[in-house]
């Protein structure tokens, strides 16, 4: 069986809809960092797909610099909610809601 681009547009909505259902449901400020890398890893699987369909290594391009985005999130994302656990003992975001006030 060959695989096509509407597999892999499949698989995307399925790993996007499954991080934005975690995003949404979820109140925990790690999870929904999770979540969110989960939808940039589906939107790096559409932008492959295209980009080996079309034959161009500009999906390719991007995906890596999606990447190098994603971690720096993830890093400065995680040192934020270890710093805020520190001093409110909770990363539930209904708690963290008082910082914006």
């Amino acid at each position: 069986m060959e695989v096509t681009l509407t597999h892999y547009l499949v698989l995307a909505t399925l790993l996007f809809l499954t991080g934005m259902t975690g995003f949404v449901v979820r109140r925990n400020a790690i999870v929904m960092l999770m979540c969110v890398e989960l939808m940039l890893c589906a939107v790096n699987i559409v932008f492959v797909a295209f980009s080996r369909l079309h034959g161009d290594g500009g999906g390719h391009v991007f995906v890596l610099m999606n990447f190098a985005v994603a971690a720096a999130e993830a890093a400065i994302g995680l040192a934020i909610l270890v710093e805020i656990f520190r001093r409110r003992r909770t990363v539930d975001v209904d708690d963290l809601k008082a910082l914006m006030e």
